[in-house]
């Protein structure tokens, strides 16, 4: 450790921010490589262990936080985490009305249109930001008022009540009549919703939600495993120990209740929480412990202001894609053009469709690495 931060958990958070903006800006939706894409349904892909992995490690900042205030439930620390919740949800929403109005304004639309009633009537009301503000609120609350000790009987209370309802529901298939989309489509409106296979179906809905608490809760644990007594190889021995046994627990509930994202099933949150805590592990010993992190320094500059360097990679992107000119006879827009007239002729389809993602971190690292060097953090 160096100073007051784990600098493993900042690479991991970093990597991790990197991972969504590459997966999330392809050149082309049309044109990505396998790994890059989410499961259909069941199974899970790299890509699909990026967004809990930050939660993961969310949850472990969590724990290193509240501990400078013994997690003690007070006025000032629940303030500051409903607070934080509030900002990052608000935060999310925003991103996506601005998105929303740009496109309609720079389209010609009026401006009570495109401002107003438009974002009114279409504006997903969770996404990743959203469900962020949430797991956070939540699980810091639950933190502060179950303490550490308790928090391992919270975490798997909240997921077997989840496997539980699972269970009686059926829900285990893409339809209407799975009871998360029955749930998100009562509260949130069909018309506010992800649609996935046709139907709405959101990935971060209200009521997947509840396992996402309980992943965060588990992010905690590891930070208390971290943190606890003893010499630094047996704490990073504790962390791998347990992140081996909760990856193999999450194989072993996929016979039950398959591993899916979208549902954010129990064995998805024991192979995720597993696999994370395993890299965090060998992060630690290779980073925190040998002194090794040279190599590292780009990712932590993303991690320690990750939600800022998300939000300026949508706010770039969808510049980027409002604003258009032409090119014999063709009209593209910054983002399409870079793809379609410069990284597709240079490097084809796919590699190029990468490309544009990479370059895009490229450009944010541009702002990451001087904040950096500042030690200049954007708390949200």
């Amino acid at each position: 450790m160096t100073g007051k931060r784990i600098l493993s958990l900042d690479v991991l958070r970093g990597m991790t921010i990197v991972g969504m903006i590459i997966v999330n800006n392809p050149g082309s939706w049309a044109n990505i490589f396998a790994p890059l894409r989410h499961a259909e349904w069941n199974g899970c892909t790299p890509t699909d262990l990026v967004f809990p992995f930050f939660i993961f490690c969310m949850g472990t900042a969590m724990y290193l936080s509240y501990r400078k205030f013994d997690f003690r439930l007070t006025l000032h620390t629940a303030w500051h985490t409903i607070y934080r919740g509030a900002l990052i949800l608000l935060i999310g929403w925003a991103l996506s009305w601005f998105g929303m109005a740009l496109s309609h304004v720079c389209a010609g639309d009026g401006v009570y249109y495109s401002l107003v009633q438009f974002p009114i009537e279409h504006m997903r009301y969770m996404g990743v930001f959203p469900r962020l503000g949430i797991v956070s609120a939540l699980a810091g609350l639950l933190l502060l008022l179950c303490k550490p000790k308790g928090i391992p009987f919270v975490a798997a209370a909240l997921l077997i009540g989840y496997c539980i309802l699972q269970s009686v529901t059926d829900s285990f298939e893409l339809d209407a009549d799975n009871v998360v989309a029955r749930v998100d489509v009562a509260l949130l409106g069909e018309q506010h919703m992800y649609h996935k296979g046709g139907i709405a179906f959101d990935p971060e809905g209200l009521l997947s939600t509840i396992p996402c608490v309980a992943h965060c809760l588990i992010g905690a644990i590891f930070g208390s495993l971290l943190m606890s007594s003893g010499q630094q190889e047996v704490r990073i021995y504790r962390v791998q120990l347990l992140g081996a046994v909760m990856l193999f627990m999450g194989f072993l509930l996929d016979y039950a209740y398959p591993i899916n994202k979208s549902m954010w099933s129990a064995s998805y949150v024991f192979l995720t929480c597993g696999l994370a805590a395993l890299l965090l592990g060998v992060f630690t010993w290779l980073i925190d412990l040998r002194g090794f992190h040279r190599w590292s320094v780009f990712f932590e500059s993303f991690g320690v202001n990750p939600l800022l360097m998300f939000c300026c990679s949508a706010i770039l992107v969808y510049i980027m894609r409002v604003i258009r000119f032409t090119i014999n006879e063709t009209t593209y827009n910054v983002w399409g053009a870079w793809y379609n007239l410069i990284m597709q002729p240079w490097l084809g389809d796919k590699w190029g469709s990468l490309a544009c993602a990479v370059s895009l971190v490229v450009i944010l690292w541009a702002i990451a690495w001087p904040l950096y060097r500042k030690q200049i953090y954007i708390r949200i």
